[in-house]
């Protein structure tokens, strides 16, 4: 049993030639030997002479190879989050790089690349359990073969460090790659405890009471590892099937959980299920799941330094064949698909709303629509459905809410008018429910009920109105669930208890801050109505600096995070070639560079000039003509930044978007016919090379 679970407790043991990893309250336990420099893996039966411990850790991320060097990631430093049905949860707090070579070359592109890398790992809220399955739903795990060992148990889309742990899991199956592995076509399965799986995305677990009942408040959000990057540079879908910004959110409540043992490596060898309370109540668990991502179409919004972006979408026709893909998976997945669009019906967006309904029409059989309309909204509704099931498509129902206009002036409340249209789907696709088996100590549990459809959520982002959405459902559920159970009577809400109110309301807008900050770069906006019910002074400051700030991190700050996220999850693989031009240098023409370094010179100059004192009997004229001069100069140079934008966003250098690359061009070849300008351009130009947006051919694109 204790071979299903990863190690709690790991040394590890350094020396000129191999790092050694050792359990040390497991001493029968093989050592997992990585040989240095090659990175070849084997195990060794009993402890390694001449090596030195270096340190203890909490686990081993994964392998990542870079330019030139292969290095081990270990987590140094994990925070426990609570206990869910008995097992503890960490947050990774701190980690580590193991260089494989003794002696690490310097280069400027691989310290770039680990620069990265740790920044996304540092910046990263990353969730793991060594003895319970986080990244999978409770209904998915009572359907999961227990006897496996727990990554293999992993759900792929949520198993954020799969692609690191490459080697491990290789080595694991006897599949090794071309860099070889000692015991090459056999099996290890010793190698299973030390392969760790963790999730990207939100774990608040919360011990609480309501109406005098204890129970376990649990809100999950788990972040896809497919298409994954930041809010502007990962829009729509990709030919897998694959959406941006895709994650799934399971709220979870337990009754009777009075566990107090300590979940481990072993912890599934002496864990009793089927266990009672102190009353005698057998231990419960509800869980209700949701999903957001984006609209299932092949389109972007191009950054040019303006507030709102441009936005291209290619044809709808070219994306039926990925949205095949996308819904087959959530519909064997989940069950029923209602689909909640809540992007606006007027102005740029109109454009993806239309496209989301044409790619519907595509799926399901004879689409049988219909719309409401009011005095806030000319469609506030639009329901679109199979006129006759012959196909799983036809289990997709669409429902496009006008939220914008609606809710316009604060009105939340009338956000119920969605509730009232999903009411119907909510109640046929239930929640799940179950209960421990008496006598089973693998953890299996008795299946109640069985959650049979989901709501699929989005707006352009999937954060601000998801997030005021799917805490709305969310709380329609939970009342479900506490008066199915009997906590609650009917008629009752879990909102009548302001302890418990005040702590959904918390959870709910804690997680929609993690979903922002993961894809946009700053918290939720409206998070203040979400936390106290109303809008506030404070809360209208703190959204107009998360606006500000997301325009700000969006342009300048978003390229190397999207470079983190695609060296990390195997997006990119980093060539090893030694040599040639320096890959993150910036080559765009030397005038080019200089024209901000000139609009700061001109506001110093301006600064300067204002502040100076006058000489008695000084004449001001020579002073105001400085002043006047700088502030041409400057007015001039915002201009031409602001007009040439997309030369000033700060691209993705790795797998740089077609229509960025493209959008650059055209950029700056409208800047080279300039009469003047272009003889500037041409003339200082270090070379033509578009190295600086174009996806090099130093790297390839590898999926998981």
């Amino acid at each position: 049993m204790a071979g299903l679970f990863p190690f709690r407790d790991i040394n590890v043991h350094a020396s000129a030639s191999q790092y050694a990893f050792t359990s040390p309250s497991t001493p029968s336990a093989p050592t997992l030997v990585v040989e240095r420099p090659s990175g070849d893996l084997r195990l060794n039966d009993g402890p390694l002479l001449g090596s030195k411990r270096v340190s203890s850790i909490a686990g081993i991320l994964g392998i990542i190879s870079l330019k030139l060097d292969k290095y081990i990631i270990v987590i140094t430093k994990a925070q426990p989050m609570g206990r869910l049905k008995g097992h503890m949860v960490y947050k990774v707090i701190a980690t580590e790089f193991l260089p494989l070579r003794e002696c690490p070359l310097h280069d400027p592109d691989e310290d770039t690349y680990s620069g990265l890398v740790k920044t996304l790992l540092k910046t990263s809220p990353l969730f793991f359990s060594y003895s319970f399955d986080i990244t999978n739903t409770f209904q998915r795990q009572a359907q999961s073969d227990l006897t496996a060992p727990l990554w293999k148990r992993a759900d792929d889309r949520f198993f954020w460090n799969r692609f690191v742990q490459s080697d491990l899991i290789d080595f694991r199956i006897g599949a090794g790659s071309s860099a070889g592995y000692r015991q090459q076509g056999r099996e290890q399965p010793g190698a299973d405890a030390f392969i760790l799986p963790v999730m990207f995305g939100m774990m608040r677990i919360t011990n609480t009471r309501i109406k005098s009942t204890s129970l376990s408040f649990t809100l999950i959000t788990r972040r896809s590892r497919h298409r994954a990057g930041t809010r502007y540079f990962s829009r729509g879908i990709d030919e897998q099937g694959h959406v941006s910004n895709f994650n799934e959110s399971e709220q979870i409540v337990i009754l009777n959980d009075n566990y107090d043992g300590m979940g481990g490596f072993a912890g599934g060898g002496g864990m009793q299920n089927g266990k009672v309370g102190a009353d005698g109540q057998e231990l419960q668990i509800m869980s209700y799941v949701q999903t957001r991502g984006s609209v299932p179409v092949y389109w972007a919004e191009i950054n040019t330094l303006r507030y709102i972006p441009d936005l291209q979408i290619r044809a709808v026709e070219s994306a039926v064949g990925a949205a095949r893909k996308h819904f087959d998976e959530q519909i064997r997945l989940y069950g029923e698909n209602y689909l909640v669009n809540l992007v606006n019906q007027k102005g740029r967006e109109d454009r993806v709303k239309k496209a989301y309904e044409q790619i519907v029409r595509f799926l399901v059989t004879s689409a049988s629509e219909s719309s409401q309309s009011d005095e806030y909204s000319s469609e506030k509704l639009h329901m679109m459905q199979a006129g006759e099931r012959k196909q799983e498509f036809d289990r997709l129902h669409y429902i496009y809410f006008d939220f914008h206009n609606e809710t316009k002036g604060l009105k939340w409340h009338r956000a119920q008018i969605l509730l009232d249209q999903l009411k119907q789907g909510l109640v046929q696709g239930g929640y799940f429910r179950a209960a421990d088996m008496p006598g089973d100590t693998q953890g299996q549990l008795e299946v109640r009920y069985q959650q049979t459809a989901v709501v699929r959520t989005n707006c352009m982002d999937c954060l601000d109105r998801t997030n005021v959405v799917q805490t709305m459902l969310a709380r329609f559920t939970l009342t479900r669930q506490l008066t199915d159970i009997g906590v609650l009577r009917p008629g009752e809400s879990q909102d009548d208890d302001e302890a418990f109110r005040n702590l959904f309301r918390n959870v709910w807008a804690d997680n929609a801050d993690v979903v922002s900050k993961s894809y946009s770069g700053t918290g939720a906006l409206k998070t203040d109505f979400t936390r106290t019910g109303q809008r506030t002074r404070v809360g209208a400051l703190q959204d107009l600096n998360n606006s500000i700030t997301r325009y700000v991190r969006n342009n300048f700050a978003d390229g190397p995070r999207q470079d983190g996220f695609d060296v990390f999850l195997g997006a990119y693989i980093p060539s090893t070639y030694i040599g040639g031009s320096l890959l993150f240098a910036d080559r765009r023409p030397a005038f080019i560079q200089a024209v901000p370094y000139l609009l700061a010179t001109s506001c110093f100059m301006v600064l300067i000039a204002s502040l100076s004192r006058q000489l008695p009997n000084s004449t001001i004229w020579p002073l105001r003509m400085f002043i006047v001069f700088w502030c041409v100069v400057g007015v001039w140079c915002w201009h031409f930044i602001y007009s040439h934008g997309m030369l000033y966003v700060n691209w993705p250098k790795l797998n740089t978007p077609r229509w960025a690359t493209d959008g650059y061009q055209e950029t700056l070849g409208s800047v080279r016919k300039d009469a003047l300008l272009g003889q500037l351009v041409t003339r200082h130009e270090r070379g033509a090379s578009t190295a600086r947006v174009s996806a090099l051919e130093e790297g390839k694109k590898r999926i998981q």
